[in-house]
């Protein structure tokens, strides 16, 4: 997306203002550029001024010219915002859609015809710029409003472009599973904790220690098994460790975990 390009973020929630950091903190678009609406006007205006974006009186009033509206609203608002948008809303817009759960199809049956539709999956590491975002493109979304998106959202983090049907499995891993990440790492630092370590510096350690996993893994260079198996000697700490989870079922319970996330995906999109 071009640096002067027109933005309208709609929602300033937790991904809302992630996302609209993230991406002028990039340099993607210009704060000058972009406007962002809330129906909370004050966590609108505190966004607004936390980023140097301007505040929008009305969600027309944001969407209304901007060249790409990315909406960032909870699923059960998804139909009220588009039926505010549609009313400005011109088919050299692209609209850009996080919600979870609702597909191309039924975002577009709330647009005009000819609006492109990419939906989107990231989660709150674009606001550090780690983000791990998919897209997807509707049916009058062509390879170039794929490529904006992809632009646009790659200031925040990296992003993979899929096919609509494996969204409800990206949303599980990558919009939900930073939440699992989270939970890992607060249990690290709780066992650091009881095995006598300060709090601050058992939750600090906790944090290298995944940032460092993931930095490993993201390289490509071996599989996570065979990194596993460096840090794993005969009869060591490791193994007891690792054991200890294999008994408690860690390997299970995760996957559990994505699949039950990526259900419910899908539930939202039929609802």
């Amino acid at each position: 997306m071009d640096a002067d390009a027109g933005l309208a973020v709609i929602g300033a929630g937790a991904m809302g203002s992630a996302l609209l950091t993230g991406i002028v903190a990039g340099g993607a678009v210009e704060a000058g550029r972009a406007r962002v609406y809330d129906v909370v006007e004050s966590v609108r205006d505190q966004v607004a001024a936390a980023t140097g974006v301007s505040p929008a009186p009305t969600l027309a009033d944001a969407v209304r010219g901007a060249r790409v509206v990315l909406l960032c609203v909870k699923p059960a608002q998804v139909a009220e915002a588009l039926g505010e948008a549609s009313a400005v809303l011109e088919p050299g817009q692209t609209v850009i859609s996080i919600a979870a759960g609702i597909p191309t199809a039924m975002l577009e049956s709330c647009l005009p015809d000819g609006v492109p539709v990419v939906r989107a999956m990231p989660n709150i590491g674009s606001t550090v710029t780690m983000g791990a975002t998919a897209i997807c493109g509707g049916s009058s979304a062509r390879p170039e409003h794929l490529e904006s998106a992809r632009r646009l959202l790659e200031t925040t983090g990296r992003v993979w472009v899929v096919p609509e049907r494996l969204m409800d499995a990206v949303t599980a891993l990558s919009g939900s599973g930073i939440a699992y990440a989270f939970v890992f790492i607060e249990a690290m630092a709780d066992g650091g904790v009881r095995a006598g370590l300060p709090r601050d510096l058992a939750q600090a350690m906790a944090a290298q220690v995944v940032a460092g996993a993931a930095t490993l893994v993201a390289r490509g260079d071996a599989h996570p098994a065979s990194l596993k198996d460096r840090v794993t000697s005969p009869a060591g700490t490791t193994i007891e460790g690792i054991a200890a989870l294999e008994t408690a079922g860690f390997r299970g319970t995760v996957i559990a975990a994505v699949t039950a996330a990526a259900r419910r995906s899908a539930e939202l999109g039929r609802a």
